[in-house]
């Protein structure tokens, strides 16, 4: 039983893929749809003294239905054509009726949709006349006017619905979008700003250490094809997310696809930190805990920022870390005694704004300036993280 509902929805899906990229192939379907409803009356049996179901007013039926096809490209010209064949079967026949004027009631919700309002608005005008003059002709009843009204209103208000839908649909999607490009752009900033400013560093101090201290050297020339290395690998996951493809680009880039780094990264962030003349201090307080694995992202890339900027522009010996575990929230603190906050400065930075925005992801807040006793500069985001239990499940 399962296995024939997994193929009904492999169908199914095929099925709306195939409308998604063939528009065309929607219509033909809507128009066979509505050609079997006008068929009931011709097929069912009929009470004597009704009009025959006869073979010319059946192809008089279907040629008011065939327009249809074209009912997204030309709507208009779909209506009119339409309103031709409908009245040249009412004034060239005698033949069955139909319950509902189901090709207009689809050519109306069309326009409705899909139509800006000047062809609204001639489409009014349209049936303003045209649904009067159709009742005159067939039954001249004030129930069927009111009746005929009703549905075209309703046909007109379903199609406004599904333009306003399709509208806040389109609005979400940019916003999603726009939220990604943010995302990469923060993750980029972060490898590329965290990889050079330390590969700079590094190359600067490697002169200065082969004259004086061969084996610095050479760690120094270690750390910058690490970093640069490590740098490599993260873009490629990251490149390699957004990359399209199925099996086949797969098997062209073979590159990696791990998670993002978290807390277990941290401590060989550090050490590469430490390869340099900064002092790199790193202490928890509290029960250490696992947290989820996007807060561990975030985590890392927060401490990352804050040492490249250490790095860059502090002009710092010593920075400490700190992870605070408490029993809702996580304090990280990274904390350097360098020249601190600048004037004027406002914490702005690229960087820094990523850090605030990393923290509100996950609803937490991000403080950065002057350090303890106003020496230095310290960064101090603070996230809440569910408990253990839950971490687990």
């Amino acid at each position: 039983m399962g296995g024939i509902r997994g193929n009904i929805r492999q169908w199914w899906g095929r099925g709306w893929a195939l409308a998604g990229a063939n528009p065309l192939v929607v219509d033909i379907g809507i128009a066979l749809f509505v050609q079997c409803a006008m068929t009931m009356p011709f097929v069912v049996p009929r009470a004597a003294g009704l009009p025959p179901a006869t073979w010319d007013a059946y192809l008089l039926s279907t040629l008011t239905v065939v327009p249809l096809v074209w009912r997204r490209r030309a709507p208009v010209a779909v209506l009119f054509a339409v309103l031709a064949a409908n009245a040249l079967y009412g004034l060239a026949v005698d033949g069955p009726g139909q319950p509902l004027p189901y090709t207009g009631l689809v050519v109306v919700y069309t326009i409705a949709a899909l139509s800006p309002v000047r062809k609204r608005l001639v489409t009014g005008g349209v049936l303003l006349i045209a649904v009067p003059v159709g009742v005159w002709l067939n039954t001249r009843s004030a129930r069927e006017l009111t009746f005929s009204v009703f549905v075209f209103a309703a046909a007109y208000v379903f199609g406004r619905l599904t333009d306003a839908r399709q509208r806040a649909n389109r609005v979400e999607a940019e916003q999603a979008a726009a939220r990604e490009r943010a995302r990469i752009a923060r993750e980029m900033h972060d490898i590329l700003s965290h990889a050079v400013s330390l590969m700079i560093v590094q190359a600067e101090a490697g002169p200065v250490a082969v004259r004086a201290a061969p084996e610095r050297a050479e760690a120094a020339f270690d750390a910058i094809s690490a970093t640069g290395r490590d740098a490599m690998v993260q873009l490629r996951r990251m490149l390699g997310v957004l990359r399209e493809g199925g099996a086949e680009s797969a098997a062209e880039d073979p590159a990696p696809r791990e998670p993002q780094p978290g807390l277990a990264e941290l401590p060989a962030l550090l050490e590469r930190m430490r390869s340099g003349d900064l002092d790199v201090v790193y202490g928890t307080a509290g029960a250490v805990r696992p947290v989820p694995d996007l807060i561990g992202a975030t985590v890392f890339r927060v401490v990352q920022e804050a040492l490249t900027n250490t790095l860059r522009h502090a002009d710092a010996r010593t920075v400490t870390v700190r992870l605070t575990y408490g029993d809702s929230e996580l304090d990280v603190r990274v904390t350097d005694d360098g020249r601190g906050p600048q004037p004027g400065s406002g914490g702005g930075g690229h960087g820094l704004i990523g850090v605030r925005e990393r923290a509100a992801v996950h609803g937490g807040t991000a403080v950065v300036g002057a350090g303890p006793d106003g020496r230095g500069f310290e960064v101090r985001v603070r996230i809440p993280v569910p408990a253990a239990a839950e971490v687990a499940r």
